[in-house]
């Protein structure tokens, strides 16, 4: 087995380590230190890493793997991701989604591709379920599902306050929640309800009349809000749900495409540091392959685009420019989604952690990325593609 050695790595796990050296055997990292040796006997490919930061691989927890869109008709269908965007954006982790289109298209494609992406090297999971409440399932059941399909972690996206919702009642919300939890637990996943938010104003009211109507007994941890960051008043609500215990979680690939509505994603991150949030119930996601539609006062699509999982890294880097330390830059991409979502094994550069990484040069640039110990990107190349991709 051939090993593989990073010498001279400034390393953020996502907290800062200083130049250690680290040491992967297969999938896993072995030893992260000063000066460490080379095992006797053994094939070792060593690498120096002076004057770069290595980080955790990105997880990106909200993607249309398998194609969404459709709201202007059937040319408007976003296709199928390859592995190389995902490696573009050093994104070593993924979770797919549905989305918009649960009458057209069904999670058994989602599943699919997700088992294809973990066979071409990356890590993935999926949401099941789609905007609409009764939303589709595999089994009958959500909760039978997230306890059942290794793939399947929670459910989602469920929307709500969107012309596009199907305004679940606060009861369905409840039960789907609680289904959600319980499957959760069951199965050892996290159990989360992943809610789009539209544009209505005071968009997370329902999830705090479903907490009351619990008694309590559920918590805002339970939802995983995505879009927090769609116009102005939804971030301010959404600074008022993480005050109150919730998590949220900040779209990256809509700006610039709508910069008269969206609040930038880096811009936000910014705030939360600045103004003391808590930044650890803190996400980003691209909403990579989804159409990024925009209506008129009357509901007609105007304007439609595709978001891709590189801007995570580029609002990561933006961040880091608005004052954000790099520390703190890395966490909703990192470390925050792998214990919110908990994926075992990712989201930090530990011994006994899976070898996902992503290596950035002094200006934050992309150079390497590796994913479950293989290299994906050499010196800006990608070397590992997937099916159908030249």
């Amino acid at each position: 087995m051939l090993m593989k050695l990073l010498r001279n790595c400034q390393v953020y796990a996502p907290e800062p380590l200083g130049r250690k050296d680290i040491l992967i055997a297969g999938e896993t990292i072995i030893a992260i230190g000063d000066d460490l040796g080379v095992p006797v006997g053994v094939e070792v490919e060593i690498i120096d890493m002076e004057g770069m930061y290595v980080v955790p691989g990105f997880i990106d927890g909200h993607v249309h793997v398998a194609g969404a869109g459709g709201e202007g008709g059937p040319t408007t269908r976003t296709p199928e991701m390859m592995l190389s965007h995902f490696i573009k954006g050093g994104v070593t982790s993924v979770v797919g989604c549905l989305g918009t289109d649960g009458f057209t298209r069904d999670l058994a494609s989602v599943l699919m591709k997700v088992k294809a992406l973990k066979l071409e090297g990356i890590s993935a999971w999926m949401w099941v379920g789609a905007y609409q409440v009764p939303t589709p399932t595999f089994t009958g059941d959500v909760g039978r599902d997230i306890a059942l399909i290794e793939e399947i972690i929670g459910v989602g996206e469920i929307a709500l306050s969107d012309h596009r919702s199907s305004w679940p009642t606060i009861d369905e919300l409840l039960r789907l929640t609680e289904h959600a939890r319980v499957g959760g637990m069951l199965g050892g996943k996290a159990g989360l309800i992943n809610i789009h938010l539209g544009d209505q104003e005071d968009p997370f009211r329902p999830l705090f009349q479903v907490v009351e109507r619990s008694h309590n007994m559920l918590k805002l941890t339970q939802f995983l809000p995505t879009h927090s960051n769609r116009n102005d008043y939804t971030f301010e609500s959404a600074l008022e749900y993480l005050k109150a215990g919730g998590y949220i979680d900040i779209t990256t690939s809509s700006y610039p495409y709508f910069p008269e509505y969206e609040v930038k994603p880096s811009t936000c991150l910014a705030r939360i540091v600045k103004e003391g949030f808590p930044i650890d119930r803190v996400t980003f996601t691209s909403d990579a392959g989804g159409s990024l539609p925009g209506f008129d006062e009357q509901g007609n699509l105007i304007r439609l685009e595709v978001g891709t999982p590189d801007a995570n890294l580029r609002e990561m880097r933006d961040a880091i420019t608005e004052g954000v330390d790099l520390k703190e830059a890395l966490l909703p991409l990192t470390k925050n989604p792998a214990r919110i979502l908990k994926l075992q094994r990712k989201g930090s550069l530990y011994e006994g952690y899976d070898a996902d990484l992503c290596v950035l040069d002094s200006s934050y640039n992309l150079v390497h990325v590796m994913a479950r110990g293989e290299w994906m990107m050499k010196n800006t190349q990608i070397v590992k593609k997937g099916a159908y991709e030249k």
